[in-house]
C-alpha cells in the first residue's frame, strides 16, 4: 500500500499578511527617524542663516564707519538704546543698519561701542526660535 504525502498549508510560498505588517511597521518607523533628521537639519541650517546674516550686517556698519572715521564715536549705541535722531551722517548711518537687522534677522537689533582707540565692539542681537532663546554675535575691529 502506497501512502501519499499530504501537502500541508506550513509549506506555502509566500509571504504571511502578519510578516507585511511587521515590514510595514519597520519602514515606517525608519520614515520617520529620516523626517526628524530632516527636521532637525533644516533648524540647524536656519540658525546658520542667521550667523551669516548677523555677519554680514556687522560688516555692514562697520564699512559705514569707515567712511565717516572722525565722528566714530558718534555711531556709539547700546542694544538696548532708541534709536538716534536723524539728521547726522552717524545717526542716519545707524538708523538705516537697524532697520536692515530688523528686516532680516528674527528681532534683531544691533548696538555699537567704540572708543578713542578707534577699537570698536559690534553687537548684533536676534531672537533664535530653535534655542528658544536670544542669541548674541559680537565682533571687535579696529577702524
Amino acid at each position: 500500500m502506497i501512502q501519499r504525502m499530504h501537502v500541508s498549508a506550513r509549506h506555502q510560498k509566500g509571504a504571511t499578511l502578519i510578516e507585511i505588517l511587521i515590514t510595514v511597521l519597520i519602514l515606517a518607523v525608519g520614515l520617520l527617524g529620516v523626517a526628524a533628521l530632516q527636521t532637525q537639519s533644516l533648524s540647524f541650517n536656519r540658525d546658520a542663516y542667521h550667523r551669516s546674516q548677523a555677519s554680514v550686517l556687522a560688516y555692514d556698519i562697520i564699512d559705514r564707519m569707515r567712511l565717516n572715521r572722525q565722528n566714530i564715536l558718534q555711531y556709539n549705541i547700546g542694544v538696548a538704546d532708541a534709536d538716534p535722531s536723524a539728521g547726522s551722517l552717524p545717526g542716519d548711518d545707524v538708523i538705516a543698519w537697524r532697520a536692515l537687522l530688523a528686516s532680516a534677522l528674527p528681532q534683531g537689533i544691533g548696538g555699537i561701542n567704540c572708543d578713542a582707540n578707534d577699537f570698536c565692539t559690534i553687537a548684533v542681537q536676534w531672537y533664535e526660535i530653535s534655542e528658544s532663546e536670544t542669541v548674541t554675535f559680537s565682533y571687535v575691529t579696529r577702524l
